[in-house]
This record gives C-alpha cells, structure tokens and sequence, in this order.
C-alpha cells in the first residue's frame, strides 16, 4: 500500500497511465459475463470531496477488498457493532439487559431477545442452506467473490490498524471487535431483508411460550382479546424510514434526458446508515453511490446512463397465520383436519453476569409449515399462545439473499429495461419501490418487491379471527392455517414459494415523470394511476400523503410554467429544489385562514387544564412566514408545534377520488382542534422560554466537536415537507435530538455521455461516529449551508479534486491509518 500522494506528483507520476486508463474507464459496462479467477486483489482507491472512496479493482475479490477496507476505515465502529449483533453475542460482551436499537425499523430490543432471534438463525443455518444454492436464490458467483474480498479487505485493516489502536474511540480496545467471516456478512443481508417482517417481531419470536412452559424473565403476556386500539398502534409504530423520489422523463427535462432525484429518510445513528462509495472494475462494472453499513453494493446511486433511488413502499411483507391446535397438545396442530407436530429448536446464548463471568441461557422455540411461532409484532402484544390457538408469522422475507443478487445487477443496468430485468430475474427487492431514469429519457416506477402471495380472492376465503378487525383498519389480513388452501403457494413465474410474481406486481414507463413518497403504487402519476392490485400491496383510490402531493404539485407546476421560474422544463438545479426549498405544504394551504382564525381568536382556552392562553403574538408572526422550513424563517419552529396537532376535521374539502393531489384541503375554522393546536404550540414555546418566532437556526441541530450545526428542514407526515428532519420536541431545548430524515440526496442529469452530471449530499456525514476523522461532520456542514457535493464519477473529474488523496494497495510504498 502506498500513502497518500501530493497532488502535483501523482499527477506527474501518474498521468500517462490514468489517461491510458480514462477510455477504459469511461467506456459503457457490457453484458453480465463472469469475471476471470481473481488472484492478488490489486485496487487504487482515488478519496474525493466529502471521503468519498472511488474504488478501482482488478476484479471482483478485489472490488470487494477496496470496500471493505474503506468501509472499516471510516465507520470499523459501528460495522463491528453490527457483526457482534448477526453472531448473537451482545450478551456475552455487552450484557443481557442493555438494549439493541435497530435503527432501520425503529423497534428497541434487550440484548438477550436480539441475541436469541440470530442464534436461531445460526443453529438453524439459514445463511448455510441459502449458500448451497444456485442463483437466483443463493448469491451470484461474482456476489461470492465480492463477499470474499471484502472480509478481506476488512480484516486487513483491522490487523493493520490493531483494535488497541483504532481511531474511534467508541470501539478502541473493544473486546467484540474481531475479525469478520463471509458468513458474518450474509447473516447481514438477511437481517436487513427481514428488517420490515421478522425484524419487527423479535421480541415476540423469542419471548413465547407454550401455555405451562415457563416464561422468560420480563416477558410480558399477549393479550387474549386485543381490541381496535392495540391495532392502531401497529400503524402507529410501523417503520418511520422513508423516502423520496422522482424521475423525470425526456418530456420533462430541458436537456431531453432522463433526471433523477433521490432524497432518503434512513437513521442518523445506528448501523443502518448510508456509506458513500464509487466501484469500478475496467469495462464490467462503474457505479456510485451509497450501501448500507456491511453490504459491498450500491444501493442507491447510479451508472453512466441510469440513475435509480428507493422508496419504502407500504405493504406488508409478513402475514399472521393462526394455528388450530389439537386439544391437550398446544405444539401439535391440524392441517386439513390432519395433526402435525411442530419443529423444535433448542438455542443457547452466552450472558455476562454483573460480575463478568459467562453463563449459558437456553430457550426452546416452536414453528410450523408457516413459519415461525410470535405473541408480538411492532411492540404489539396481540398473539397469545393459547391452548387452542397459536400464531405464526410467516415472512415473505426470509430466505432472500437473492436481494444482493438485484442490487448487483443494478450496479451495472444502463437502462430502464435494464433495471426491469434485474426486478424480474431476482425477484429479490424486500421492502422498498423503485424508481429510475436513463438516458434514452425513460422514467420507471415498480414495486416489484417481496410480497406475501395473497391475492384479495385467497384474502377473502382465507381471512378469518382477528382478521377481520385488522384487515379493514390495516389492510392485513390473519390467515386460517388449518387449510392447506390458504397456504402460501408457489406462484407461476414467482421464483420461490409464498410470494406474488412480478406480472402481479404494478409498474410503469412513462417520457414525462413518477414520484413516490412512500405511498402505494396507485398515484404515482396521476395521468395514469395504477390499480387493480392485490390489497395486501397497499391502498387504491385513497389519499396519499402530504409529501407525495408536495411533490406531484411541485412537478406539475413546473411542467406548466406556473411555479415562478423559467421555462416549463427541469434542469437540475430546479430538481435539487424540490427538496432543499424546504416548502411547507400545509402551510401553504392553510395560511390565510389560520391567521384570520388567530386574529379572531386571540385568546383560546385548549382545555388541557393550562388555562386561556393569549395567541394573538403568533398572529404577525405567522402572517409574514415564508412558509419555508428554512433556518431563519420565524415562524418555522411555531408551525411544527401546530401541524402535529391538527386531526382530520380541520380539512375543508375531504378528499376527493377525482382530484386526489388536491384534496383534502383548506382549514376547517369550526373544528376545535384548530384553536387547541394554537393555543398548545404557543405555550409549548413560552413554556420552554422560547419566543414565539423562533427560527431553526438555534433550535434545530446538532452538536459535532463541541459545536451546534443549525439543520434546516422539517415535519414530512403532518407539513408535508419534503426535507424531512425527525426530532423530537425536547422542552426548553427544541428539536435538538435529530434521528432520522433526510440522510443522502442526490440528483442526477443523465446527458447521454459517460460523464453524468450528479449532485450529491451526505447529510450526517461519511465517518459520523468518528471524531479524529476529517469526514465527521464536514457534509453536515455543507448541508447546514444547502451545500452539495459533485459526484466526481469519472477520472478527470476525480484528477481535478482539490481533495484528491490515493492509497493502492498490493504494489507501493507505506500506509497510515
């Protein structure tokens, strides 16, 4: 490995080779073919702006290689904690009753129920068996050679760097930082595949019982007969990830091309987050981007001549399927009036006891042909395992490794066809949409995802029990499991068991545009809504979401010249814009009639036992907003206290099938919930010593080194704004506790060259746990400022960086951590 060169001699030494190299480099990637057997994994890897890594290899092991040592070298702190978590040993190094938070969905776990979930997957070797299979279902031989290098790579700087030595202090030292195994990183990709299904249900899957058997310590009980309510919080603790995204089409581009937009709501902690990277291997694969922590692929990003981007799509991916039990025997049950004994798995976890020696803890689980047996699901007690009746959960999502497969593909389609090809060979998507354009000016939406294979006719004969309170309010259904007809069958053209075939599955192409902001597939052009789809899917002919209409109202009146600027196309700077303008939709509509109700109303009582609350402050302040949650916008902070509170019966209009990007709308003044959210956010503020025109500047941030770093942006669900930045309120302090929201945005003009034109931001940062790190809050910074990074995808964008640092490894001089 060589250290980092200065500019002028690297290119001095260097520019006859690179520009040998530049023709091969930004040559179009040809068809899928198997690399050559790697040997040494000889890799250059140019660091750009923002400690972006474009990493170029000999071959797919040393692709691999490249990442993985990148990978560790930014964040070994947070992969490592990832890694501990998939070997089922938080417990042994961490004890058993801290707790695990799996930022991806939210949901909080102790150690031990954590530990246990991915032991069983361990004793039960669900990676191994997936890996003795042939693609699609087991990993591509190229997808294995990338695995191989990367637990190299990461290994390497592990060893190089030695744990006592480590950068980051939250690991240095750290016991459980080991050395990583292939194993380790496809017991990954399957605790990211079961994030929105089994992931959501941990607690539930290991903490039940049979009825008599003993039950675990601090395990509470499922309800017998869980009502309307207990349902409603599963909505209302579903996943908060999110994202948005547009395509834009050859008829809504200025240059005639195709654009893309992608903004992402993922975690600001936690080991879902964004790594931003660059892979190349000469004439087989060039794609930027970013993965997730542990997966050697791009996720989100794009090609010379494609750009795609993910959105968390709405429907379920696990469905509850009810157990008849026979009577006197609570793990035997019928099927077709035939009895059948469940499967039993017997795990043990390692626990540290306070005074660190390591016990062994044991627990039985129990599964069915549907898999297996929960009493929770999202935090939600609803199972109970009773002498008649236990619940299994079956997931769509177990079992896909053939996700890595997809997104492999993707890493080299240069067409929306292309992109269709990868959705129907892998069948591998687990919970999100996709969206992409290319430079032939085509515009893709497809929810070609992992989806229980329950068409509404199954639905119907099927659903039975609690069912039928959940399916109306949720759109999930409860199976009847002693039918075989109600099993999960292999669809034809699905290419594994229980889930719906991708000509089931809605898409569209279209030359002008799609948008999606996580709602269903039914309205992501309104020109041509997409219906007839199985429900289970999500909903038709129903109102989207406040961010979904921002962003179909911002397409629509840019593609008729009415949004205040020129001409009636997109250039690429209007589509950065959609997200950084940070407008307010709500705001926008209820502006005028929220100040005149505050003008007649200037003192409200809210009937929450604080007293008549004098409003008539906030009137001024609210009549001269910009709407904007911009930083210094006085009455951005006010409005985020008002929007969360405003119910359903302060719209005017409801809504309306035949005009859904508009309605509902307006501000109902005679609801009483509008006076109430006044009256409540203003003493909110006064309460917390604030004044009532606050501005995001000093109450929205975070702390890096020592120092604030104001973050603009706000309330996507109840505001509709696009920039969605989640915090908490914390009285007297603000929004200070950002844990999610806008993550990594970029846009992208896709000119028909082998040089897109790509903006690119990483809100949180490329080493975010790292303080000794340049790139600990350098892209925060930028973001603060709605700064953004070029994505310097080919190599003279890359010689020209005033950043520019080389490291190669196998074949140079020394390296320093």
């Amino acid at each position: 490995m060589s250290s980092n060169l200065d500019r002028e001699s690297l290119l001095r030494s260097s520019a006859l080779a690179l520009a040998t190299l530049m023709l091969v480099l930004v040559g179009s990637v040809g068809p899928a073919s198997a690399a050559a057997p790697d040997k040494t994994p000889s890799v250059t890897v140019r660091t750009t702006e923002g400690g972006v890594p474009r990493i170029l290899a000999n071959g797919w092991r040393g692709l691999g290689y490249g990442y993985g040592f990148e990978t560790a070298r930014h964040n070994i702190c947070t992969t490592a904690d990832a890694y501990l978590t998939v070997r089922g040993q938080r417990s042994r190094f961490l004890g058993p009753e801290k707790t695990w938070f799996f930022s991806g969905n939210g949901m909080t776990y102790t150690n031990l129920q954590a530990d246990f979930f991915f032991k069983r997957m361990i004793v039960e070797k669900q990676a191994e068996k997936l890996l003795r299979q042939k693609a699609p279902r087991g990993p591509k031989p190229q997808v294995r050679r990338i695995v191989k290098g990367y637990v190299q790579g990461y290994n390497r700087y592990l060893k190089r760097v030695g744990v006592n030595r480590i950068p980051d202090r939250t690991c240095r030292g750290e016991k459980w930082v080991r050395p990583i195994r292939r194993i380790d990183v496809y017991r990954r990709f399957l605790e990211l595949g079961t994030m929105a299904s089994s992931g959501v249900a941990i607690d539930g899957l290991v903490d039940v019982t049979p009825p008599g058997a003993p039950v675990p310590a601090a395990a509470t009980a499922a309800k017998a007969n869980p009502d309307a309510r207990d349902l409603e919080r599963i909505a209302e603790t579903r996943p908060q990830i999110g994202s948005n995204a547009i395509a834009l089409g050859r008829k809504a581009t200025s240059t005639g091309k195709g654009m893309m937009m992608g903004n992402s709501h993922f975690p600001w902690g936690g080991s879902e987050r964004w790594f931003q990277s660059q892979l190349t291997i000469p004439g087989k694969i060039n794609v930027s981007g970013v993965s997730l922590y542990g997966v050697p692929l791009i996720l989100i990003g794009h090609t010379a001549k494609m750009a795609w981007s993910h959105t968390v799509s709405p429907g379920f991916r696990f469905v509850p399927i009810v157990e008849k039990l026979v009577p006197g025997d609570p793990t035997s049950y019928y099927v077709d009036g035939q009895p059948r004994q469940m499967r039993k798995t017997t795990v043990t976890v390692e626990v540290k006891a306070d005074d660190g020696t390591i016990t062994p803890e044991t627990r039985t689980f129990y599964s069915t042909i549907h898999g297996p047996i929960t009493n929770s699901l999202q935090g939600q007690k609803l199972f109970a395992w009773s002498d008649s009746t236990a619940y299994a959960l079956g997931d769509a999502n177990a079992g896909n490794l053939r996700l890595v497969n997809f997104f492999f593909d993707m890493n080299r389609a240069q067409t929306t066809r292309g992109v269709m090809r990868a959705l129907r060979t892998n069948q591998g998507v687990p919970w999100v949409s996709t969206l992409a354009s290319d430079a032939r000016g085509n515009a893709l939406y497809a929810d070609i995802s992992v989806v229980p294979n329950l068409p509404d006719d199954m639905v119907e004969r099927c659903n039975t029990g609690l069912g039928f309170v959940s399916l109306p309010q949720l759109g999930l259904p409860v199976i009847d499991g002693s039918k075989s007809e109600c099993d999960l069958q292999k669809a034809p053209g699905a290419v594994v068991r229980g889930i719906l075939p991708p000509d089931q599955l809605p898409y569209e192409i279209r030359k002008d545009y799609v948008e999606n902001s996580n709602d269903s597939h039914w309205l992501v052009n309104p020109k041509q809504p997409l219906e007839g789809f199985a429900g289970i899917l999500g909903r038709e002919r129903s109102w989207i979401g406040l961010r979904a209409r921002n962003g179909l109202t911002q397409i629509q009146e840019r593609l008729a010249g009415t949004d205040g600027k020129r001409g009636k196309r997109f250039n690429l700077a209007q589509l950065w814009a959609t997200v950084f303008d940070n407008k307010v939709f709500r705001a926008e509509m209820i502006q005028d009639p929220l100040v005149a109700y505050c003008n007649e109303h200037p003192v409200i009582d809210p009937g929450d036992g604080i007293g008549p609350v004098d409003v008539s402050e906030a009137c001024p302040i609210l009549a001269a907003w910009n709407l904007r949650d911009d930083l210094d916008a006085p009455g951005a902070v006010l409005f985020r206290r008002i929007a969360p509170r405003l119910d359903g019966s302060t719209w005017v209009k409801p809504f309306d099938v035949n005009d859904p990007v508009g309605t509902p709308s307006g501000l109902n003044q005679g609801s009483p919930s509008v006076g109430k959210a006044l009256a409540l956010a203003v003493n909110d503020l006064r309460t917390s010593g604030m004044p009532l025109d606050a501005t995001l500047r000093r109450y929205q941030y975070v702390v890096r080194r020592g120092k604030r770093i104001p973050i603009g942006g706000g309330d996507g669900e109840s505001a509709g704004t696009f920039n969605v930045i989640g915090s908490p309120w914390v009285p007297g302090s603000g929004f200070t506790d950002i844990r999610g929201g806008t993550s990594f945005t970029f846009a992208a003009s896709l000119n028909g060259s082998n040089c897109p034109r790509v903006r690119t931001i990483l809100a949180y940062s490329q080493a975010a746990t790292n303080e000794r790190s340049p790139y600990f809050a350098d892209q925060t910074k930028l973001f603060s400022k709605k700064k953004w990074l070029m994505d310097r995808f080919c190599l003279g964008q890359q010689l020209r960086s005033p950043a520019l640092k080389v490291t190669n490894f196998h074949g140079g001089a020394s390296w320093s951590p």
